[in-house]
């Protein structure tokens, strides 16, 4: 098995086929730790996902935090797990913890490496043939693979613009707080006892993290002076329905099989779960059932995606919905139940009932 891109998402698939038995080759252009701007929270079902391919969480340099909370025009509503702790970590210090369990489980790994095409047999390295059984593109939302397979065909698609720095302060907050504004959202995620990681997703790609804080005078303030800990950088946050994530011997992973937007922060997770179910299907010898359980894992992120870009676009009901959060705090506390999976979605639509009837008191 050759997996093609060696960020968290291909780590994870080499990590899981390991558990089954089958001999893994992860092939990257770049070196570690591989970093890529984004919110830097996991959740607890990532968390979680993650101790499930065999990482110990411990041994990773991170913050936990308690809940969400957002802020909006005054207004605030915050909800802690319903489960567990989630985990701000420094996605350098994630990578670098995931490679090094990988290695331990006997994952091979050729950075600097680039893979320039697929053959019948394997994939094409340098001129050379690598055999390889199973392949898997792991290579992010520009996924080469994905064109070389021909599965590049999709039902949908949208773009936001996503980036993020570093503050050295202490965290004001043992919560990841959401922020909505005008032109975008503001993430505030507790990396470390003496570090913040600041995350803005727009839909403006020239919208920038110093200008943006203008609309965001509270984090501003408590920002103050503080000493950046790291140099801006962005990325575009790509929504994407495939009509297809396999062929016989091709599978897509995380970024590169479609994505959530980063405004749900499920992300990671979701590559994670994706890792497990695929390594599954290819211990079976059957891709088939990937491609039946990528869709059902989409389902809940997507959902919680659509209903949070609703509330972006929306100022009006932003402001209802937060209200009512705030007087009924079991209704936020039961979306984020829902959010990370402790609650059946189907729950989510008698939440939904309940904040309904919320709406029309407020």
């Amino acid at each position: 098995m050759v997996v093609i891109g060696g960020g968290p998402a291909g780590i994870a698939a080499a990590l899981a086929a390991r558990q089954r038995g089958l001999e893994v080759m992860v092939i990257d252009s770049c070196v570690p730790p591989i970093d890529k701007p984004c919110g830097e929270g996991l959740m607890p079902d990532g968390v979680a996902a993650l101790e499930k391919l065999g990482v110990a969480t411990a041994e990773i340099e991170a913050q936990p935090f308690r809940g969400i909370r957002f802020v909006s025009g005054g207004l605030t509503a915050e909800a802690v797990f319903p489960h567990g702790l989630a985990l701000g970590v420094r996605r350098t210090n994630l990578h670098r913890v995931m490679v090094e369990q990988a290695e331990r489980a006997g994952v091979r790994f050729r950075w600097r490496t680039v893979v320039t095409g697929l053959a019948p047999d394997g994939v094409v390295v340098n001129g050379e043939l690598l055999p390889a059984r199973w392949i898997i593109g792991a290579d992010g939302s520009s996924s080469r693979v994905r064109r070389w397979a021909g599965l590049g065909d999709h039902r949908r698609k949208s773009e936001r613009y996503a980036f993020r720095r570093h503050y050295n302060v202490a965290p004001w907050s043992d919560f990841m707080e959401l922020h909505w504004g005008k032109r975008g959202q503001l993430y505030v995620t507790p990396v470390g006892p003496e570090q913040i990681c600041v995350a803005l997703i727009s839909r403006d790609p020239a919208l920038r993290l110093d200008e943006a804080l203008g609309d965001f005078s509270e984090v501003a303030q408590k920002l103050g002076d503080a000493e950046q800990g790291s140099v801006e950088r962005g990325a575009v946050s790509v929504t994407r329905k495939l009509a297809r994530v396999t062929n016989d011997r091709v599978a897509l992973l995380g970024d590169a099989s479609g994505g959530v937007d980063a405004i749900t922060g499920e992300g990671l997770c979701l590559a994670f779960e994706q890792a497990d179910l695929l390594a599954s299907s290819m211990a079976a010898g059957d891709l088939r059932a990937y491609q039946r359980g990528h869709r059902a894992l989409a389902r809940r992120p997507a959902l919680m995606a659509d209903l949070m870009l609703l509330l972006e676009q929306r100022h009006g009901l932003r402001e209802r919905v937060m209200r009512a959060f705030r007087t009924e705090p079991k209704l936020f506390a039961g979306m984020l139940a829902t959010h990370v999976g402790a609650i059946p979605v189907r729950d989510l639509a008698r939440n939904g009932l309940a904040l309904g009837w919320k709406l029309l008191s407020v």
